[in-house]
Order: structure tokens, then sequence, then C-alpha cells
């Protein structure tokens, strides 16, 4: 069941402009599937679905835009891995304190991702700047890095 759950969540996200998880909740209904908001929030995290902003300024779920990933970009994200210290968040803006030398390896790793929610990354050398495009961006990668790191 929840395979095809999610099957139909990301046809739907892919036919309509959904800005809400209570809009894909009501069109999941519509099509048969019986589910609560929180299930759909866990299908929207694994499933790797993030909001974008639309020519309208308005935002809509879509799927996050990810490369095969090669051997460099494993190696890149086993360096992550080793040489973060620390991180945390203001609003858009997220800061990694890194070994001394490696930010520049950490900053790589995340630009390598190609994630649509990241702007841009800045690397001193034992700290990294990321810009992303919105607050709960922000908030919503610190927890990704929280699991890559434990």
């Amino acid at each position: 069941m929840k395979s095809k759950r999610q099957a139909k969540i990301m046809e739907i996200i892919s036919t309509t402009n959904v800005e809400t998880q209570e809009q894909l909740l009501s069109q999941l209904q519509e099509a048969g599937f019986t589910s609560t908001q929180a299930t759909i929030s866990r299908d929207i995290k694994e499933l790797r679905i993030v909001k974008e902003l639309t020519s309208f300024g308005t935002y809509r779920y879509t799927t996050a835009v990810r490369e095969v990933p090669s051997t460099f970009t494993g190696r890149l994200n086993t360096i992550f891995r080793e040489c973060v210290t620390s991180f945390d968040y203001a609003q858009n803006i997220i800061v990694i304190h890194t070994l001394p030398g490696l930010a520049n390896a950490a900053a790589s790793a995340l630009d390598t991702m190609n994630m649509s929610v990241v702007l841009g990354t800045i690397a001193g050398d034992d700290t990294v700047f990321i810009v992303m495009r919105d607050n709960n961006s922000a908030a919503a990668f610190c927890g990704e890095i929280k699991g890559l790191l434990s």
C-alpha cells in the first residue's frame, strides 16, 4: 500500500501544482487512498520531495533533482562525514564548521548534490556558509546533516 500511495504522490505532484500537504492529502483521498497528514509528511521526506518557487510567486511540491552518484561524489560525501565538527542555522543560512583546511571539500560535496533549495555555498578554511532558498529548507537540511553524521 505504501509504494502505491507514494507512486500516486509522485504522479500528483508531477501533474498538479500542489502547495500544501493538506492539498496533497485531499487529492490522495479523491484517488481512493486513506492516509493521515503525518504519513504524508513521512512520504514527502522519504521521496525527497521539496518545495520550489513557481513563476507566479507561489510554491509547489516537486522532486529534488539528483544525479547518479559517482565514485568522486561518494568520496566527497565520505570527506563531508569525516570533516564536519558542528553545524547550525539561522533563518535561511547554515553555518558548518569543519576540521582545519577541509571546508572547501565539504562545500564541494554539498555543491555536487545539486539541490534546488541550495542557492550557494562559500567556504573558508574551516567554515562553510550555505544560503538556502527559505527557512524551512535550512531546518530540514540541518536535520539531514544530523542524520548523515550520526
